[in-house]
């Protein structure tokens, strides 16, 4: 745990008792201020009393008595309109804050040097975040990783000079931390998303270049509009990392071709070849950005390169479960619409493709331009009428209703194709809502199936 020191003898007002949430009220507790916490969910009240954190109904609490609200990420600030909480904050003059705002203050006041590695963007942060974490542990760095990713920010270990922060932050959370100062700040990219929390494209970007404006050094990937922009107004104590595609070049960046990851003048920095955790031209974006911070840290390129090597990836993405023979297995749960897919579909080819579940708009018409990778698909779930019209004439499918029908009959007409590595890949371009309560049940029955064939 991060103890709050910074409101010691001071009453804060926390709504929204999650698991980030609680473990904001604990470390509030913990390093002395008076916590008064509240959350629309009854289960959530209990396990806070349970904990030992006061509870009260913040629509009857005296304002005025406040120092702060810490607000949950999950609650609305702005849009689609603000929630009761922060109209009662904001007509009272608190301010509204997040746990990641508590960290930054904390860490100030204990340890302001302290190496914190913020990272965000719309696709691509998670694996990144565990990417960069990985490196720098396998080099013997004390690393603390969470945020966004899993753990929440306070219930790791305190900032010192010794430890690095790897922190994965999404677009609510820099929203709920004014003074946000990583000493390296990462924007991955930007493309329209949680547009009804943010309201425009605009404001969602400005959003994420906040975490940048506060950084000591900044790595931005210049390979959208939004986020070129962004790396043209920061100007200094920048590097750029880019991934060539169609007519976008981008000459002074950390570049990668061809899986080798080289500097503006071509000296090679790092090789990701042969690393089946980083396949695809979104994972070279990854681990440039990896490079980059890693090289900032003080890593050497050989230690660099020997923790990419290493990286075993995050469950549900790209995740290699097993071979069968000549017969690769991919879990790409994670892959719950056609963006996501698509990435998986140009990593691979001669592709046994799992697909279905809930459909999202659009459905599977986006990757029409891939279905030349993939050998056979195999329909699961509520979606499989729908895909089975884009499929028809491009590519041969089989309805399967179900992952433990599609597996063993996929893995058998992969080992039967004669190519030289088929792989079976899950990833799906759907929600998992129709057979599954969430993609991460869905990649484990999956990787269940794969072991249990002979």
């Amino acid at each position: 745990m991060t103890p709050v020191t910074v409101f010691q003898d001071k009453t804060v007002a926390l709504f929204g008792l999650g698991g980030s949430g609680l473990a904001t009220a604990l470390a509030l507790k913990a390093g002395g201020a008076a916590v008064q916490a509240w959350d629309d969910n009854a289960d959530s009240l209990a396990r806070a009393r349970e904990a030992g954190i006061e509870t009260r109904d913040l629509r009857e609490a005296d304002w005025s008595d406040f120092a702060a609200l810490v607000l949950s990420p999950g609650v609305p600030l702005t849009h689609p309109e603000p929630h009761w909480s922060v109209r009662l904050a904001r007509d009272a003059g608190v301010a509204i804050i997040g746990d990641i705002e508590l960290f930054c203050r904390e860490r100030r006041a204990r340890a302001p040097g302290a190496p914190f590695v913020a990272i965000t963007g719309t696709n691509g942060k998670s694996t990144t975040t565990a990417l960069i974490a990985h490196v720098l542990a396998q080099a013997g760095r004390d690393v603390q990783m969470g945020g966004n990713i899993g753990t929440a920010i306070l219930s790791l270990e305190p900032p010192a000079a010794d430890r690095v922060h790897v922190i994965e932050m999404s677009s609510f959370q820099i929203d709920l931390t004014p003074s946000l100062d990583p000493s390296v700040g990462v924007l991955m990219n930007i493309t329209p998303d949680h547009l009804d929390r943010h309201g425009t494209m605009e404001q969602y970007a400005a959003i994420k270049e906040r975490l940048i404006q506060g950084a000591g050094l900044a790595v931005v990937g210049v390979d959208d509009a939004p986020s070129r922009a962004i790396a043209d107004r920061r100007g200094a104590d920048l590097v750029r990392v880019h991934v060539p595609h169609g007519d976008v070049l981008c000459t002074d960046a950390l570049t990668v071709r061809d899986g080798i990851v080289r500097e503006s003048d071509g000296t090679a920095l790092a090789d990701v070849n042969g690393i089946g955790s980083l396949r695809g031209a979104h994972n070279w974006q990854n681990a440039a950005v990896a490079v980059a911070v890693a090289r900032a840290l003080g890593l050497s390129p050989e230690r660099i390169q020997a923790g990419l090597t290493s990286f075993p990836g995050l469950p549900h993405r790209m995740e290699e479960v097993g071979r069968r023979g000549h017969v690769l297995f991919v879990n790409d749960s994670k892959a719950t619409n056609a963006d996501s897919t698509e990435k998986a579909l140009t990593a691979f080819r001669d592709i046994h493709w799992i697909l279905g579940g809930k459909a999202k708009e659009g459905g599977i018409f986006p990757l029409v331009p891939y279905f030349e990778r993939v050998a056979h698909a195999y329909l699961i779930g509520a979606a499989s009428d729908a895909f089975a019209a884009t499929l028809e004439g491009a590519v041969p499918y089989t309805r399967c209703e179900t992952l433990e029908n599609a597996v063993p009959k996929a893995a058998e007409n992969a080992a039967a194709s004669g190519a030289p590595e088929p792989v079976v890949l899950l990833s799906p371009a759907c929600a998992s809502y129709d057979q599954f309560r969430n993609f991460e049940i869905r990649g484990n029955r999956f990787r269940e199936l794969v072991q249990a064939l002979p």
